[in-house]
C-alpha cells in the first residue's frame, strides 16, 4: 500500500509542477455595452464573459503554492476599439483585515493590491504593468526583468469596492497606454497579480519559478482580441504655472505657459514633445559638502527625462542632467576682473523623443534636447564696467537607439550618444554595442559590450570600454563571472557619466538561496563576492576586496541584512590626487555593516543600519549610523524621520595644489542628515505632503603632507592655509497634489531653503541649526496646472 502511495503522491506532484510550468491561456471576450468603471463588475459584458482567469498560484513566499479557497481570485477580460476592460473579484474570508492605506500615485502603501502584467508583442522583455491598492490609488510602470520604472504614468481608469466577501476592481486601460503589433489577431503576454499585505503574500495567475531569475518570460498569455482599430494617439498637455520668489534682498514674479505633446505615430511607436519646459516644481536636490574628486551624481525628477526612457538607458550611457546641468566653461578673467553672474543651470529649449518596437521585435529610439547659449557677466572692478561671456553655447544632444529582441529573453543593442556645442567648443560621440543572450531554460547568461568614445576638444582623444559576463541565473545555487577593460582615453561624460577609467577587472560572486519558507525563515540568502581592479598604466592594485553577505526575512517578516568587505592588500586611489599620473595609498581595510528593518505592515516601523571601516593605520577609523521611524496613525496619516551619521577620524583627502606640490591634509569629518517626512491622504486623488532636509558637514583638517611619486606622504610643515570647510544646507517643501481628472493634476507648493559654508569648523550643532536659520532664506510659493487633453474627445465634441 505504502508503493502505491507514494506512486500516486510523485504522479499528482509532477501533474501540478507540469501544470505551472505552462503558460496559461485566457479568452478576451468583445464588449457590446457600456461599462461603467465604478469597481463593481455587474454589468451584464461581464455576466456573459463565462472565460475566467482563476487558480492563482504564490510567488512570495512559499513559491508555488496553490491559493487557498478562501481567497479565491477571478479575472476577466472585454476589449473594444478603444481599450481593453478587466474585473476582478478577490474573495477573503477576513475582508475586515484588508489593508487599505492611502498614498498618493506610484506609492505603494501598507495595502492590498491587484495588477494586471501586459506584454503586447509577447516576447518576454517588457511589461506594462498596471496596480490599483485596496483604496483605489492607481501605480503604473514600465517593467524590465533589471528594473520598474514608475516614473512612467499611463492614462487608465480604474476603480474598487470593499465588499462584505473580498474586494472587487474594476480597470479600463485604453491602448494608448500600451504597445503591440498591427495584427488582425493579437497574442499578447499577460500576467496578473494580487498581494495580501497583512501575509507579506503574493500571488499570480501564470505561475513564476522563482527557481528562474527571469520573471517576464513566465507570463501567460491573452487571445481573442481581434479586428481592432484604436483611435488616433494624439494628446495635449497644456500646463501653466505662476511662481512669487523672494529672499533677504529681492524678490520676484513668474508666469510660465508651454505644451507637452504625444503623439502615437503608429500603434507600436511614439513621439513625446515639450515645449517651453516648466520644471519649476521638481523635487529640490540634496546638497552636499563634496569632498570627493568627482562631480555629485544627482537624481533625475524631470518627467520628461524619467518617463519611457528605458531604451535611452541601455549600456548606462545617458546620464540625463547632463541636459540643462551646469555649465562646462569657466570665464577667463583678466586682472582687476570679478564674475559677478554665473548660472547654475543651462536652460532648455525643447526636446522631443520618439520610441517603440516593431513587431519583429526590433526597438528604435530617438532623443533630441537643444539648450539655450548662456553667458556669465564679469566686472572690472577698476572701470566699473561688465562684459558678459559664453559658458555654455547652444548645445544639441542626440542619442539613437536599435535593441533587437528575440527568443523572448535575449536582445542585442547599438546605441550612440552625441553633444554637439556650436563654435569652437568640447564635442563628444559614443557608441556601444550591448548583448544580452538566455539559454532557453533561462539557466544561463552571458551578456557584454563594446563602447568606444570620441572626444573632439583642443586635442582629440578615443577611448574604448569592454566587459563579459557569464552567470548560472537559476536554482538555489549561482554565480557570476565578469571580466572588464577600460582604456584610459574612454570618455563619456558629455551626455554620460564615468568616474573610473584605465584599469581591468575581474569579479566573482557565487551565492546560495532558500526558494520556499523553512521552520525559520521566509527568505534567506548569502553571497560570496571576489573583486580585484589593476590600474592599467602602473599595474598597481586599485582595488580590492572580498565580501560575505547574508540577506533574510523571518517568518513574522523583520529583515536583516549584514555584510563584512575585507580588504587583505594595500591599494592605491589614482584620483584623489587630482593630477593625472599621481597616486594615494591606502592601507588595508575591514568594512561591515548590519541593518535591520522591521515589518512594514506594523503601525510603527524601524529601520536601523550600523557601518564602520578600520583601517590598519593607527587612529583611522570610520564609524556611522543610519535610524528611521515612521508611524502610520491611520490609513490616512504618517509620519517619518530618518537619522544618517557618518563619522571620519584620521581620513586622508587632497586639500591643495601648491605650484607642482599636491597637498594632502589628515582630517576628522562628521556629516549629520535629518529627513522628515509627512503624508495625509485626502482621498485617492488628493495629497498633502510635506519633506524637510537638514544637513551638516565639516572638514577639519590636522596635519598636512606633500604627496610623493611612490604614493606615501611626506609631512609639509609649510602649509598653513585654512582648508577647513564647514557646510550647512536646508530644503523643505510643502506641497498639495490633486489629480482631478484622468492625466491632469493641480499643484500648490511652498518651498523655503538655504545653504552656508564658510572655513571654520563649528561643532556645535545647535549654533550650525541657528546658523542656518538666520541666513539668507530663499521662499517660492507656486501654482501649477495640467490638464490632459484627448484629441478624440475634442473631435467628438465638434
Amino acid at each position: 500500500m505504502k508503493p502505491f502511495r507514494l506512486l500516486t503522491y510523485c504522479f499528482f506532484t509532477l501533474l501540478n509542477l507540469s501544470i505551472y510550468a505552462q503558460k496559461k491561456t485566457i479568452l478576451a471576450k468583445s464588449k457590446e455595452g457600456s461599462i461603467a468603471i465604478d469597481g463593481k463588475p455587474d454589468e451584464q459584458d461581464w455576466e456573459n464573459n463565462t472565460e475566467t482567469a482563476s487558480q492563482f498560484i504564490m510567488f512570495f513566499p512559499d513559491n508555488g503554492k496553490p491559493i487557498e479557497k478562501e481567497k479565491k481570485t477571478e479575472v476577466k477580460i472585454l476589449y473594444d476599439n478603444e481599450a481593453i476592460y478587466i474585473s476582478a473579484i478577490l474573495n477573503d474570508n477576513e475582508a475586515d483585515k484588508i489593508q487599505r492605506e492611502l498614498t498618493e500615485r506610484d506609492v505603494f502603501g501598507v495595502a492590498d493590491h491587484f495588477a494586471v502584467y501586459i506584454n503586447g508583442f509577447n516576447d518576454g522583455q517588457q511589461d506594462y504593468r498596471f496596480y490599483v491598492s485596496a483604496s483605489g490609488t492607481q501605480m503604473d510602470c514600465l517593467a524590465t526583468e533589471s528594473n520598474e520604472d514608475f516614473s512612467w504614468d499611463a492614462i487608465w481608469q480604474s476603480n474598487v469596492k470593499i465588499t462584505p466577501s473580498g474586494w472587487t476592481v474594476e480597470m479600463k486601460i485604453p491602448y494608448a497606454a500600451i504597445r503591440f503589433p498591427k495584427n488582425k489577431k493579437q497574442k499578447w503576454g499577460i500576467n496578473f497579480m494580487r498581494e495580501i499585505k497583512r501575509r507579506n503574500q503574493k500571488f499570480t495567475w501564470n505561475h513564476i519559478n522563482t527557481k528562474i531569475s527571469a520573471v517576464l518570460t513566465q507570463s501567460g498569455e491573452v487571445e481573442g482580441i481581434e479586428n481592432i482599430h484604436p483611435p488616433t494617439r494624439l494628446f495635449l498637455i497644456p500646463y501653466t504655472s505662476a511662481y512669487y520668489q523672494k529672499d533677504n534682498t529681492n524678490n520676484d514674479k513668474t508666469f510660465k505657459a508651454g505644451l507637452d505633446i504625444k503623439y502615437g505615430i503608429n500603434d507600436a511607436f511614439t513621439l513625446d514633445a515639450i515645449l517651453v519646459p516648466d520644471f519649476g516644481q521638481t523635487k529640490f536636490d540634496n546638497a552636499i559638502l563634496n569632498l570627493e574628486p568627482f562631480e555629485q551624481q544627482l537624481n533625475e525628477n524631470r518627467p520628461f527625462f524619467t518617463e519611457g526612457t528605458n531604451l535611452f538607458n541601455i549600456g548606462n550611457l545617458f546620464y540625463s542632467r547632463r541636459i540643462g546641468g551646469s555649465p562646462t566653461q569657466n570665464p577667463f578673467l583678466n586682472e582687476n576682473e570679478e564674475i559677478t553672474n554665473y548660472p547654475a543651470s543651462v536652460d532648455l529649449i525643447n526636446a522631443v523623443k520618439i520610441s517603440g518596437r516593431t513587431k519583429n521585435g526590433l526597438g528604435i529610439g530617438f532623443l533630441n534636447a537643444v539648450t539655450e547659449k548662456t553667458f556669465a557677466t564679469i566686472k572690472n572692478t577698476a572701470t566699473n564696467k561688465s562684459r558678459k561671456e559664453v559658458i555654455e553655447p547652444l548645445t544639441n544632444y542626440n542619442i539613437l537607439v536599435f535593441d533587437q529582441r528575440f527568443r523572448k529573453n535575449s536582445s542585442i543593442s547599438l546605441i550612440n550618444t552625441n553633444t554637439s556645442r556650436n563654435g569652437s567648443f568640447r564635442d563628444g560621440n559614443v557608441t556601444g554595442l550591448i548583448f544580452d543572450l538566455n539559454t532557453k531554460a533561462n539557466s544561463y547568461n552571458l551578456s557584454g559590450d563594446f563602447k568606444y568614445s570620441t572626444i573632439n576638444d583642443i586635442q582629440d582623444y578615443n577611448g574604448f570600454k569592454t566587459y563579459l559576463t557569464f552567470a548560472k541565473t537559476s536554482g538555489k545555487y549561482r554565480y557570476i563571472l565578469t571580466g572588464k577593460y577600460i582604456s584610459e582615453d574612454y570618455d563619456v561624460n558629455d551626455l554620460g557619466i564615468i568616474f573610473y577609467t584605465n584599469y581591468h577587472n575581474a569579479y566573482a560572486n557565487a551565492s546560495y538561496r532558500i526558494l520556499n519558507p523553512t521552520r525559520f525563515f521566509n527568505t534567506f540568502a548569502i553571497e560570496q563576492e571576489v573583486n580585484a581592479e589593476i590600474q592599467n598604466t602602473t599595474g598597481k592594485l586599485q582595488e580590492f576586496w572580498y565580501k560575505t553577505l547574508v540577506k533574510t526575512t523571518t517568518l513574522n517578516n523583520h529583515y536583516f541584512e549584514t555584510a563584512v568587505f575585507i580588504t587583505p592588500f594595500e591599494n592605491f586611489d589614482f584620483y584623489e590626487a587630482r593630477h593625472t599620473g599621481s597616486y594615494v595609498y591606502i592601507p588595508k581595510r575591514i568594512y561591515s555593516y548590519m541593518g535591520v528593518e522591521s515589518n512594514r505592515n506594523n503601525n510603527l516601523t524601524i529601520d536601523v543600519t550600523l557601518s564602520g571601516t578600520k583601517y590598519y593605520e593607527k587612529g583611522r577609523f570610520t564609524y556611522g549610523i543610519y535610524a528611521g521611524p515612521k508611524y502610520r496613525f491611520n490609513d490616512k496619516f504618517s509620519l517619518s524621520y530618518h537619522l544618517d551619521y557618518n563619522h571620519e577620524d584620521n581620513d586622508i583627502g587632497w586639500v591643495a595644489t601648491d605650484d607642482s606640490n599636491i597637498i594632502l591634509a589628515r582630517r576628522n569629518t562628521e556629516t549629520l542628515q535629518n529627513d522628515f517626512a509627512g503624508k495625509y491622504s485626502i482621498n485617492n486623488k488628493m495629497t498633502i505632503n510635506l519633506i524637510a532636509r537638514y544637513y551638516w558637514s565639516y572638514s577639519d583638517n590636522k596635519e598636512f603632507f606633500s604627496l610623493q611619486k611612490n604614493g606615501y606622504l611626506a609631512p609639509n610643515n609649510g602649509f598653513d592655509s585654512n582648508k577647513n570647510r564647514n557646510f550647512n544646507s536646508w530644503n523643505i517643501d510643502l506641497s498639495y497634489s490633486w489629480w482631478f481628472a484622468p492625466g491632469s493634476q493641480l499643484t500648490v507648493l511652498y518651498r523655503n531653503y538655504a545653504q552656508e559654508e564658510t572655513n571654520t569648523v563649528e561643532r556645535n550643532l545647535n549654533r550650525n541649526i541657528k546658523t542656518i536659520f538666520n541666513a539668507n532664506m530663499t521662499n517660492i510659493f507656486s501654482v501649477s496646472l495640467r490638464y490632459f487633453l484627448d484629441y478624440n474627445s475634442i473631435k467628438n465634441k465638434f
